[in-house]
């Protein structure tokens, strides 16, 4: 039942299924039609479409790659998003993305076609032709073909990949003709990354760097020069190129190709690094403590400063080729090292060191060593030095164009010379003299030296000499025991000296406590002796005042005693008339009595013992002394021998009664004998 069926279905819509495949087929034929013949053709909006002509009643291009005229081959304008119509068979679309930069990166630009590059550019010229999605205005302009000085900066650009190339750090666009032009490309595009191309030039505080700028196009630097002058800097320059950034107005105020003199600061730089690179280089600090003397490699020609008598090389002003007569302060500089140097100078005091041991910390010294000496008895010490150095600042530029540098001036000139001054004095010495007298040589070096470093623009500050030591042998080492012991000898001398001062100083400070433990009795002594002088005084000055008074007293009773003594002299003249003749007729009476006397006592030898006898009497009496001694010290009883005073009396009277002669005693020693 079903065959049946599908045969009378099949039968009757037989022709209806042919008529409609007929037309599906039509509807193909034509989908088909139109897609080969490109009659119309849908460009997205994000898209662009480039025009290829695939023949034309004009013909083809004759020069050139783009057909400006309508001819065949690839046309300057693009298709934008949307539908277009095409004579059939006639051109050929090629779809393409538009061009994305994103944003702080840097798209470079490759013209396949236009003028030919003439042999002094190397990039070409977009003072005129600088729209790149204005293919046609591009060409018609003059623009130039092969790589572009303009550049693309961040955002989106429909631009005909046929007439141009882009090149992005991701991405090469362009509409792909051959193998060989896409090894171009890369190698280009690989020549820009290596230069860090993509990407802006950013110079940040913290790195303290600058950088230098070397120009790849434009006419070449003037025979003799190694650096391009500054050109268009100024802002209110009209050829303003804001830092190489805007590469037409930098040619067209005179720029040369090569290394620039003009640094790039801190900041972002958007450079097409085809034209310029950058080097960063440190910048150029000057420490606290120097100078930095400039020495141009460039500039003009200036006049020398350094006068007619001065003959060591070019002094000029700031900005001319040579050494400037203004060093820089101690500061940061943006100094463009290749177009100059900057010798730093120290303007501190510096100490130069004659010793393999050890050199300052500027380094000028370390390859100065010990100075060898020979001494005027044959010694070859190594003497160590150190020469105190100040340098102007103000004559730093002077040295510099001098010498060059510090270092020079230390070991091709001030070595030598200090050498040779020590060589000579140490041939006038013995060694023991230039160890005892280094004093004096040291004074005397510094002050004969002083002149010697003035003549070089230098300040000798001070010449500090070290002990000698042995090169080789022990010869030194030996005046140098024998020193010590003679040394060790004087001390001990000085020091039984200092004791025996002390001793004394000792015995002197006890002598003074015991004067000051005496002191209250010598103080109340000294007291008393002022009390008692004072006393004398005030009795001297009251005898004083009674002399005065007697002496007048005495006056006046002595002339009353006159007046009286007047009359009274007349008074006993008469009674001492009188009582002379009374006296002498007692006197008279006496001696008579006295002659009786001595005639009845048998002469006048009896009458002196009688009287001596009876005056002994009386003083025994008076001083109630004892007739007979207590204590009675014997001597022999010979003959003649006495034993005391009283036994001598009574000898006395006996031999007066019995008129026996009295003979002397004899001595002592005669009685021994």
């Amino acid at each position: 039942m079903d065959k049946l069926m599908l045969d009378l279905l099949q039968g009757e819509h037989a022709d209806l299924i042919l008529l409609l495949a007929k037309i599906v087929g039509v509807l193909i034929a034509i989908a088909l039609f139109v897609r080969v013949s490109g009659i119309v053709r849908y460009i997205p909006n994000d898209r662009l479409g480039v025009l290829e002509k695939l023949w034309s009643f004009r013909g083809s291009v004759q020069s050139g790659f783009i057909a400006l005229r309508g001819e065949a081959g690839y046309q300057p304008d693009v298709l934008r998003g949307g539908f277009h119509f095409f004579m059939p068979f006639q051109f050929r679309i090629h779809p393409v993305s538009l061009v994305t930069i994103p944003q702080s990166e840097i798209g470079y630009v490759f013209a396949r076609d236009g003028e030919p590059l003439p042999p002094t550019q190397t990039l070409a010229n977009n003072e005129v032709a600088n729209d790149f999605q204005d293919a046609r205005g591009f060409l018609s302009n003059g623009g130039q073909k092969g790589p572009q000085r303009k550049i693309l900066r961040e955002g989106t650009y429909a631009i005909n990949l046929a007439q141009f190339v882009v090149l992005t750090r991701d991405s090469i666009y362009a509409v792909r003709l051959n193998t060989s032009e896409k090894t171009l490309f890369e190698n280009m595009s690989t020549l820009i990354a290596e230069r860090s191309g993509f990407q802006p030039v950013v110079i940040k505080d913290a790195q303290d760097v600058i950088g230098v700028v070397t120009v790849h196009d434009g006419p070449s630097l003037p025979d003799g020069e190694i650096i391009a002058p500054t050109v268009g800097s100024a802002t209110n320059d009209p050829d303003f190129h804001n830092n190489f950034q805007d590469t037409e107005k930098f040619l067209r105020a005179g720029g040369y190709r090569g290394r620039q003199y003009q640094v790039l600061a801190d900041g972002s730089y958007y450079l097409n690094r085809l034209f310029a690179t950058v080097e960063l280089v440190n910048k150029t600090v000057i420490e606290v403590g120097t100078v930095g003397v400039v020495v141009s490699y460039t500039g003009r020609r200036g006049i020398d400063q350094s006068g007619e008598a001065y003959r060591h090389g070019e002094l000029v002003d700031p900005g001319y080729r040579g050494v400037w007569t203004t060093p820089l302060l101690p500061g940061k500089y943006a100094f463009n090292t290749y177009a100059g140097k900057i010798v730093a100078v120290p303007t501190t005091n510096f100490v130069l060191k004659w010793t393999k041991e050890q050199s300052g910390p500027h380094r000028l010294d370390e390859n100065l060593s010990e100075i060898s000496l020979i001494t005027r008895d044959a010694f070859e010490p190594l003497l160590p030095l150190s020469v105190v150095v100040h340098i102007d600042y103000r004559k730093a530029p002077l040295v510099v164009q001098r010498f060059g540098d510090i270092k020079k001036l230390v070991e091709q000139t001030l070595d030598p010379m200090v050498s040779a001054y020590f060589k000579n004095i140490a041939q006038t010495k013995t060694l023991i003299q230039l160890l005892q007298e280094r004093s004096d040589i040291q004074q005397k070096s510094g002050d004969e030296m002083r002149a010697k470093f003035e003549g070089y623009s230098l300040e000798l500050q001070e010449v500090l000499i070290g002990t000698p030591h042995a090169g080789t042998g022990q010869g030194i080492e030996q005046i140098l025991i024998q020193l010590r012991e003679r040394q060790i000898a004087v001390e001990k001398v000085e020091t039984y000296k200092l004791q025996e001062v002390a001793a004394v100083q000792e015995r002197t400070l006890r002598e003074k406590q015991a004067m000051a433990e005496q002191q209250t009795q010598i103080t109340a002594s000294a007291l008393s002796i002022q009390v008692r002088e004072n006393e004398g005084k005030a009795k001297l000055a009251q005898t004083r005042q009674e002399a005065e008074t007697i002496q007048v007293t005495a006056k006046a009773n002595a002339e009353r005693a006159r007046l009286e003594g007047g009359g009274e002299a007349d008074r006993i003249r008469f009674i001492g008339s009188a009582d002379a003749d009374k006296i002498r007729a007692i006197g008279l009476a006496q001696a008579e009595a006295t002659d009786k006397q001595v005639q009845a006592y048998g002469g006048p030898q009896y009458q002196l013992n009688s009287q001596v006898l009876m005056r002994f009497a009386e003083a025994i009496e008076n001083g109630k002394l004892p007739l007979v001694p207590n204590i009675m010290v014997g001597g022999g009883k010979g003959e003649g021998g006495s034993g005391n005073l009283v036994e001598m009396l009574l000898a006395m009277l006996v031999a007066e009664r019995t008129g026996t002669p009295q003979r002397p005693a004899a001595p002592a020693g005669e009685r021994a004998n």
